[in-house]
């Protein structure tokens, strides 16, 4: 089965937590430019003016489709490279994906989403 990660991330992070991505060998991920809020609630920046909140913040989000045996690894990778300890780290999600169509080849379902070199490529080469 596949499963779809969702990362939000702080964009200082995004560097890091694609190095480590790549380290266990996830190639393909999609990232976007966002603004949210979490627990914290944004944060207080003082200027000349005085002080003001800020409830938008800036975050990065990442989208990988993966193998579901590659689940735990790319979690691993994300929290090594994404973990500060401070309030705004971000959040984790695992979503089910029903089916992924490669619209060059029409390869469907996990052949779809293998690259040469990625975590499955590296783990098949390891078994052999």
């Amino acid at each position: 089965m596949l499963k779809k990660i969702e990362a939000i991330i702080r964009e200082d992070k995004l560097n890091d937590v694609k190095d480590s991505l790549h380290e266990v060998g996830i190639r393909g991920m999609n990232v976007f430019e966002i603004r949210g809020q979490g627990r914290q609630g944004g944060i207080t920046l003082a200027g000349r003016s005085g002080t003001y909140q800020v409830d938008m913040l800036p975050k990065m989000q990442i989208n990988i489709i993966l193998s579901e045996d590659n689940v735990d690894e790319t979690i691993a990778a994300i929290l090594k490279g994404g973990r500060t300890g401070d309030a705004g780290d971000g959040l984790i999600f695992v979503y089910p994906v029903d089916e992924a169509v490669r619209i060059r080849t029409g390869e469907r379902g996990h052949e779809a989403v293998v690259y040469p070199g990625d975590i499955d490529d590296k783990k098949k080469k390891g078994a052999a």
